[in-house]
């Protein structure tokens, strides 16, 4: 994920946040949307654009009985969606605000308005595949300046749910979060990744056979990976560019940083190495979360 540098203007209310949801149609706004309610968020679908400043004012005010409220704006608002960068770029320089972009790849789009019926909010006059191909060349200034950037393609709802519960829970409480993520690469990389590490240059688990049927997390598994000369120099590395970015990254004013670790099946090193990590960071008081999107496939 990525997060502008930006500090909250004077008239910004001490513990408020604005979220503001957009992406693709089908790529589970709605979802996002209710897992933000979820947490406490104040949540409006479909606002105008043109009353997002009015909204974002009497939010930052302190006006209503709500610190941290997220708005959903998509493909519904037609022309006016064009609007939508320049406001956001007026607004930044006196609000705090997080744009979160929602996304999924053209196959599981296409899937998922089989599978519903739904017709495209852009109409009937062109075909699923027409729409979201011109959907996605008009959303392509707004995605430019999102924040945090989320690749639904992989997520069932429940999935999907707790992906972003884990994300942005009192996340206005802390800094800067670090978020570390473990994948497979055979099921394609995480689109809102900051920095990527490719691990498979390691020594693989899968091909030991005692091995093969953890993942890790086990002490086993852990222990063999750390055994070669070369992880534990990939380790003292890493930390040493981590521990020179963080700050300043916090400096800059980032409020999100995600770092993604990769190997073949997302099931033993990259899941050791985002677990490593997060002891790692701990023990510097970084706040962190770990996420290991293929450990179960």
């Amino acid at each position: 994920m990525k997060r502008s540098a930006r500090k909250p203007g004077p008239r910004q209310a001490a513990g408020r946040q604005l979220v503001i949801l957009t992406g693709l149609s089908g790529s589970g706004k709605s979802t996002v949307l209710r897992a933000f309610e979820d947490m406490g968020y104040y949540c409006v679908d479909n606002l105008p654009v043109e009353l997002i400043p009015i909204f974002a004012e009497l939010h930052a005010a302190g006006e209503g009985d709500f610190a941290r409220a997220a708005l959903l704006v998509d493909a519904r608002e037609g022309q006016q969606l064009e609007k939508l960068p320049g406001l956001l770029r007026h607004l930044r320089h006196e609000h705090p605000i997080i744009l979160v972009f929602i996304e999924a790849h053209e196959d599981a789009l296409l899937r998922r308005y089989s599978e519903t019926r739904r017709p495209h909010p852009l109409g009937r006059a062109f075909s699923v595949r027409e729409n979201l191909e011109h959907e996605r060349a008009l959303m392509e200034p707004i995605r430019k300046l999102a924040d945090v950037v989320i690749d639904t393609s992989q997520f069932n709802v429940h999935e999907l749910r707790h992906f972003v519960d884990e994300r942005f829970r009192s996340e206005s409480k802390r800094p800067l979060l670090v978020s570390l993520v473990s994948f497979g690469y055979k099921y394609g990389v995480p689109t809102d990744a900051d920095l990527m590490f490719d691990v498979r240059f390691l020594p693989n688990p899968h091909f030991v056979p005692n091995l093969r049927a953890f993942n890790g997390k086990d002490p086993k598994v852990r222990r063999y990976i750390q055994s070669f000369p070369q992880t534990g120099e990939f380790l003292r590395r890493m930390q040493g560019l981590l521990a020179y970015l963080i700050p300043h990254y916090i400096d800059e004013g980032k409020s999100y940083l995600t770092i993604a670790f990769g190997c073949t099946g997302g099931k033993h090193r990259s899941v050791m190495m985002a677990e490593w990590l997060k002891k790692a960071l701990e023990k510097r008081k970084f706040a962190t979360r770990v996420t290991h999107r293929d450990i179960d496939k």
